[in-house]
């Protein structure tokens, strides 16, 4: 009996290996680890796991193509190239590399001198874009000039008189208003205009009412209205009071708009004009602007 079973455990022993080595490869395959399984490791990434990126303040040698090329790119790229090859010049300081430098100065300076010519002949072949067509550098034009200028404000200010006046707000510790009051009072005197001294020492209320905190303020108010405008918060000129009040009272009765406000009297529709060929803001309400070919001081 005992032989028998022994030859029974010994038919049994291949079986029982083949069925264990088929479980651990089936376990391989579907990915299953058995207890001496081994797996190689994974490569370890490289130090910080991102690729090396250059070096932004790597010396490199700018590439300067033929002038022929170089002639047809923008300012903004060839002045970034003049940038690099001076840096590189004044990094490895040798002769040929400062000398690459310079030439491509002198090949901007004569580019800019080639503009400026250039420009001269298109300011001769339109003489509307030309600043000395409306403000002569002679000396006796520019006189005849500025006394027309003049005509026309103190026209235009003597019959605006009954609808405007001046207040100047002051103290009497303000030495400074002692300065301006005689420029208000010429003012009035030329003018026409009705100007009041308001003391702020005596009527605080005043200052609260319309915001004036420094002395001396003068300021254009509009009659029978809540309109009103600071044109000098100081001590300001005899000419500066006039032409801010001029230019106050164009704005306050709608005869200029905000862009215009350096348009001197005379220079309507003119060079000098901001709004002479059409809106040159987003929020004018006129549209959004007129095409370039319009002719010189149409108004839309």
């Amino acid at each position: 009996m005992r032989r028998q079973l022994a030859l029974a455990a010994a038919l049994l022993l291949p079986t029982q290996a083949v069925q264990a080595q088929a479980s651990v490869g089936a376990g391989a395959q579907s990915g299953t680890r058995g207890y001496w399984w081994y797996e190689a490791p994974p490569k370890e990434e490289e130090a910080g796991g991102e690729e090396e990126q250059p070096d932004p303040d790597a010396l490199v040698k700018p590439v300067i193509p033929p002038m022929a090329e170089l002639a047809t790119w923008t300012p903004p790229k060839i002045r970034t190239l003049i940038e690099q090859q001076r840096d590189y010049a004044a990094t490895v300081l040798t002769v040929e590399a400062v000398s690459d430098f310079w030439r491509l100065q002198d090949f901007a300076r004569r580019k800019a001198r080639a503009f400026a010519g250039v420009t001269q002949l298109a300011m001769l072949t339109h003489p509307e874009l030309n600043a000395r067509a409306a403000n002569p550098m002679v000396g006796e034009a520019r006189d005849v000039l500025g006394a027309h200028k003049d005509q026309l404000r103190r026209q235009y200010l003597r019959s605006k008189a009954s609808e405007f006046a001046l207040v100047m707000f002051a103290r009497a510790s303000c030495g400074y208003c002692r300065v301006q009051w005689p420029i208000v009072q010429r003012f009035q005197d030329e003018m026409g205009w009705q100007a009041s001294l308001v003391d702020l020492d005596r009527k605080p209320e005043l200052g609260q009412r319309f915001g004036v905190e420094v002395t001396p303020t003068t300021m254009v108010i509009r009659r029978n209205s809540a309109q009103r405008m600071v044109i000098a918060a100081g001590v300001e000129t005899y000419p500066n009071i006039a032409q801010m009040a001029y230019q106050a009272v164009r704005l306050l009765s709608g005869d200029i708009r905000p862009e215009q406000w350096l348009t001197a009297a005379g220079e309507e529709n003119g060079f000098f004009d901001a709004l002479a060929n059409g809106p040159v803001s987003a929020a004018d309400p006129r549209g959004t602007g007129r095409e370039l070919a319009d002719p010189p001081g149409v108004r839309p």
